[in-house]
């Protein structure tokens, strides 16, 4: 295949993933045909097909594409090859507030649109495919080496479900967040008062474990 076919594919995937995201999005996973989305990407029926198999390995693929951006970008700021418990009680600390500074910036830049957002809630509340990243995973053995507990004790998972409920609960509910910011998309002050927000939540956790120790200097 010539390099200039391969791209014109590799452009026709990425039509198709946009306006899959976007059509999931407004009408969900039942509303949304195959020729509807390929009619607006301007992009041919046999690529789904191609490249997805289906309909079904479409919307899993859309999962699949922002999980690998996640786990690219984390892979700049965390080596999953060390293991949470191989690093000190400040060495965990530090590098959970690290994820959490830099999880806000991929999250709230504007090409991280609030379609995916929506399609993340509704693959969460319809099961369609399992959310979870390496980046996730990590997330929670840091929390259960911090606490000293083992990462299924129910207690890891609340701290490890509402730290994550601070970082997206902006993004959940865009109408109303930027509705009263009176604005079209968060920047950079706004991003910065999130990390603020996140900060002050991750330094009440950490005080359970270090009284009167207040980690305000994220890594």
């Amino acid at each position: 295949m010539s390099r200039v076919k391969q791209d014109e594919k590799e452009k026709s995937k990425q039509r198709i993933l946009n306006s899959a995201i976007k059509l999931f999005a407004q009408k969900g996973y039942d509303g949304v045909g195959i020729r509807e989305i390929c009619k607006d990407a301007n992009a041919n029926i046999c690529m789904i097909s191609y490249f997805w198999g289906g309909k079904e390995g479409l919307y899993k693929g859309i999962i699949d594409n922002l999980v690998e951006k996640q786990t690219q970008i984390a892979k700049t700021f965390v080596d999953f090859e060390i293991e949470p418990n191989a690093l000190n009680k400040n060495e965990q600390i530090n590098l959970l507030f690290k994820i959490f500074d830099n999880m806000v910036d991929f999250m709230y830049c504007n090409e991280f649109s609030h379609h995916i957002i929506r399609v993340l809630i509704s693959a969460q509340h319809e099961r369609r495919v399992e959310l979870t990243s390496p980046l996730l995973v990590y997330i929670r053995k840091l929390i259960a080496n911090i606490f000293n507990k083992d990462i299924n004790d129910k207690d890891v998972t609340y701290k490890f479900l509402f730290l994550i409920a601070q970082l997206n609960s902006a993004l959940v509910m865009p109408v109303f967040s930027l509705g009263q910011l009176k604005k079209e998309h968060f920047d950079k002050n706004d991003m910065k008062t999130i990390k603020n927000n996140i900060k002050l939540y991750l330094n009440a956790l950490i005080n359970e474990v270090n009284k009167g120790t207040k980690y305000d200097k994220i890594y």
